[in-house]
């Protein structure tokens, strides 16, 4: 179960995600052409999927510390991977002196299974860290990496999932891993095309055939995105 994120942790992340000459955000509109941050666009799945950049990848220069990650953006004590737990908590844990969650109760959609306590969950980059650099985000400013891997302001973005399960996945793109639990792979999917829409990346050859075999399978949803750079 998916739950909103809070409109406060959404304006904490604002100044990373929207440069401060930004408009504010626009009425949904019909395709990605002069992407701007903060705009919103609406687009069937399939043809969002048809509007990203179909590049090759390259990993080189790639370090995980280039994403400075589980920050403390609003200040409240609680870094991105508390507040991840925190808004999709099933049963809320019970939180402690500095943000130290215990208890609780959270569902692993990758895996259909419901863990108990934190220590079984990782928050999973939707889109992976390497994935992610490959795609056009090694070109990227420090900040705007840090926004990218704290998005707050998108649920998609970022999602407690079973370690097992996360570990399972790594930095692999649909090419090569889906979700176990069948049943949400075109929710997978589609949740893939909005993020990559969201920040502008490109898509491989490879990762667009299999995004376009999985998503012909399902209902070509409407995906609204709002723009992050």
């Amino acid at each position: 179960m998916r739950f909103a994120r809070t409109a406060a942790l959404a304006a904490a992340l604002a100044a990373l995600l929207v440069p401060a000459t930004a408009t504010a955000h626009a009425a949904p509109t019909t395709g990605t052409a002069g992407r701007a941050a903060g705009r919103a666009v609406t687009l069937p799945v399939r043809d969002a999927l048809a509007a990203l950049p179909v590049r090759d990848e390259d990993r080189t220069g790639y370090e995980r510390t280039k994403f400075k990650h589980w920050v403390d953006a609003d200040k409240d004590g609680c870094n991105t991977r508390a507040e991840v737990l925190k808004a999709e908590a099933v049963i809320a844990p019970e939180q402690g002196p500095r943000c130290t969650l215990t208890g609780g109760e959270w569902y692993s959609p990758y895996d259909d299974r419901y863990i108990q306590g934190p220590r079984g969950l990782d928050i999973d980059h939707l889109v992976p860290l390497a994935e992610a650099w490959d795609s056009g985000a090694s070109t990227w400013s420090p900040a705007e990496r840090e926004a990218y891997a704290n998005d707050l302001g998108d649920d998609r973005a970022l999602i407690a999932v079973s370690a097992a399960s996360n570990r399972s996945k790594a930095d692999q793109d649909p090419t090569t891993w889906l979700p176990p639990a069948a049943g949400y792979r075109c929710q997978y999917a589609t949740d893939w095309v909005a993020d990559k829409t969201r920040w502008g990346l490109n898509i491989d050859t490879s990762e667009e055939a299999a995004l376009s075999q999985i998503l012909s399978h399902c209902p070509n949803t409407p995906i609204v995105v709002t723009l992050a750079r």
